[in-house]
């Protein structure tokens, strides 16, 4: 395939999900919406992937890829997007690269989590329980050294967890390094990549955007920037990246713990934190409704029998899903996609739903980010529904002999360090000088908060 269809049919289809995920996430933020947002970028992938072991682990995959993507929801970033938004140099450029770093912690685990998940195979198994173990001790002993000893701290007085998710992220490398996944750290990179890059370019882009006088939600554009060239990266590390090997047979107690996580407590807890009384009665005040409290219980109510009824619907899908998929043949995969497909554009509607409640869309006529989540989506769907086509560099019969030969041979996987390292020295370029360009063409924020404290001495 060349490579304006693979973009278009492989690589945007994952941009558009995880990039509308990430921007409806901003509603809810933390850990837990990232965590949904990542399950529907990893369901763009599984979908455009035609491979029916992965359909058959779908909700063990999503499930893994969706806790990988939500793990550096507990990095704090405010005021470093907030060093961006400042007059001088030395501070926006430091906020600017800070944010490539942080997008790049979130594309790494997201990345490298999820392409494991895909790579693990019945010749070679992940033990999961010691990986999170070791992740953890890297992270503390990261967290440890850089921020105790050390003292190098990102966003004082803040949080500081960025280094346990550096720490997490470096022994995930070396994990997936010496244990022979090199299509997981291959993914790992690429995703890194694109959302670092996503990250300070959408801060970038709010900076302009709020300079301009447009009456827009601009932070909304940098979250989803990162999740569109997060999206961009993660799909480009799987597809591009030569055969992987069949995938382990479908584990029952695997699958319906990860269809209870992705149906039953992902949602609700994204629920309980981003609609409740206190985020409904704010939205009532700022619509200037009568009676605040009585508009919170109502929309309240209203978001939850929406989400009941979503959650029956994926429920039902998910069981389909599942009966077609036991026993499945390695070809001929078509109606299992078209499930998947349904599968994945309810899950980001239910998202989207939940997004434009908390911000009360339907009852303002004004015209907002909201809206676009919904176009989004249309555009998602006819992507998806696209004919099938085999990952850049492969033909489609070729694909399909090693996938069911289970080959661990990859003759078309060239080396990718040279292109990383001419993308990353790109990526740091254009961050630098997206930093002067922010501070020639756009007036800093008031009262904005800073980082470095530059003194001028004046000698008369």
């Amino acid at each position: 395939m060349k490579y304006p269809a693979f973009f278009i049919r492989k690589m945007l289809p994952v941009a558009l999900a995880l990039g509308t995920a990430w921007a409806a996430r901003g509603q809810i933020g933390h850990e837990y919406g990232a965590a949904w947002a990542g399950a529907i970028g990893v369901l763009a992938v599984i979908c455009l992937s035609g491979r029916n072991d992965w359909y058959a682990r779908l909700p063990a995959i999503v499930a893994l890829g969706s806790i990988s993507w939500g793990i550096s929801g507990v990095i704090s970033y405010g005021a470093v997007v907030a060093y961006g938004q400042a007059g001088d140099y030395l501070n926006v450029s430091y906020g600017l690269m800070m944010l490539v770093v942080i997008g790049g912690l979130y594309g790494f685990l997201g990345g490298g989590i999820t392409g494991l998940a895909l790579e693990s195979s019945s010749e070679k198994k992940t033990d999961w329980a010691a990986l999170f173990t070791q992740l953890f001790v890297g992270a503390y002993l990261c967290w440890g050294f850089f921020i105790y000893e050390l003292e190098w701290l990102m966003t004082p007085p803040r949080s500081e967890m960025w280094a346990g998710c550096l720490g997490a992220s470096c022994t995930l490398g070396w994990y997936l390094y010496r244990n022979g996944y090199r299509h997981a750290l291959r993914t790992a990179f690429f995703s890194a990549l694109g959302a670092g890059f996503g990250f300070g370019f959408g801060n970038f882009l709010q900076r302009m955007g709020r300079s301009s006088g447009i009456d827009f939600n601009w932070w909304n554009v940098m979250e989803y920037s990162i999740g569109f060239f997060g999206g961009l990266g993660m799909a480009y590390g799987v597809f591009s990246g030569g055969h992987w090997p069949k995938g382990r047979g479908a584990d029952k107690v695997s699958n319906n713990a990860g269809w209870v996580f992705l149906v039953l407590l992902l949602p609700m807890i994204c629920l309980i934190q981003g609609v409740n009384t206190k985020t409904m009665i704010g939205t009532g005040t700022r619509l200037a409704v009568d009676n605040p409290a009585s508009f919170a219980l109502n929309w309240q109510w209203i978001s939850w029998i929406l989400s009941v009824i979503s959650m029956i619907l994926v429920g039902w899908i998910a069981y389909r899903l599942n009966f077609r998929a036991r026993p499945f043949q390695q070809h001929h995969g078509t109606s299992l996609k078209k499930i998947v497909i349904t599968l994945t554009i309810v899950y980001l509607a239910w998202y989207i739903l939940i997004s434009n409640i908390i911000s009360a869309t339907w009852l303002t006529a004004r015209f907002s980010s909201q809206h676009l989540y919904w176009v989004n989506l249309v555009v998602l769907y006819f992507l998806l529904r696209g004919k099938a086509v085999a990952p850049y560099g492969l033909t489609e019969d070729g694909l399909a002999a090693d996938v069911v030969a289970g080959s661990h041979d990859y003759p078309n996987e060239k080396p990718y360090g040279p292109t990383l390292l001419i993308a990353w020295a790109f990526v740091v370029f254009s961050i630098l000088l997206l930093s002067y360009i922010a501070i020639s063409c756009s007036p800093a924020k008031a009262a904005v908060q800073l980082r470095f404290f530059i003194v001028t001495l004046s000698i008369r």
